[in-house]
């Protein structure tokens, strides 16, 4: 699916994690942060406005629900605890606002310390992570002791990743990393792209195979302060 958030700064794109049947849908929390209005498009092409139930700065985590839905298929939360490196997954996303695009690969790596912005506040304004947006920004993070993609602002919150090397690209925030059996195994968060500076271009490079994925554990763990709306 994709997620459009607008906001004073503009608009920005995401993906997103269908849980429940009645539209409880699991996101970045740095997809929809600041965001004025939330439009889902489904991979049936259908149209749904969504609100904010909760949301996790420090895990990069949010919870928002469609208006009006019912009868949704969900998707299945697995074991992040069993994911070994070397393990086949799959990635679903709206990179560059392609809804319903897949790329696959592998596990490259696991526990990678991963370093995100808490909100929208850091100096890159409204860049959003993958989450495309029209200045072409990309949400900054940090990786190994160095920072990509921009400044991460003074508030900085740090949790532990998967590292895959599918293909991860604007917009594929909050989107499916998925196993073999079909299950989702991580929220896919965050990638590593030279800045446009480093790049030399006026854009951001597109994926190098650094991917970082929010192991779903650490989501199931979180749902019921998200459904609380603790933290938002």
């Amino acid at each position: 699916m994709e997620i459009g958030a607008a906001s004073s700064a503009g608009n920005s794109t995401g993906s997103g994690v269908v849980i429940t049947e009645d539209g409880e849908i699991v996101t970045n929390n740095h997809v929809i942060s600041g965001a004025q209005q939330i439009q889902v498009t489904l991979s049936t092409g259908r149209t749904y406005t969504a609100d904010v139930v909760g949301t996790d700065p420090d895990k990069d985590l949010a919870l928002i629900k469609l208006r009006g839905a019912s009868g949704l298929k969900t998707a299945a939360l697995g074991d992040s605890s069993q994911v070994k490196v070397g393990d086949e997954v799959v990635a679903i996303g709206s990179p560059e606002g392609l809804t319903g695009t897949v790329t696959s690969g592998i596990i490259s790596a696991l526990d990678r310390d991963v370093t995100v912005a808490k909100d929208d506040s850091g100096s890159s304004g409204q860049g959003q992570g993958q989450g495309r947006q029209g200045g072409g920004q990309q949400w900054p993070f940090e990786f190994g002791g160095q920072q990509f993609n921009g400044d991460t602002g003074e508030e900085t919150t740090t949790y532990k990743a998967l590292q895959t090397d599918a293909s991860l690209n604007p917009g594929n925030s909050g989107g499916a990393l998925i196993n073999m059996n079909g299950e989702i195994i991580g929220i896919n968060s965050a990638m590593y792209a030279p800045s446009s500076s480093a790049a030399g271009s006026g854009s951001a490079a597109g994926s190098v195979g650094l991917g970082f994925a929010i192991p779903v554990n650490t989501l199931k763990a979180d749902l019921d302060t998200l459904r609380a709306g603790d933290g938002s």
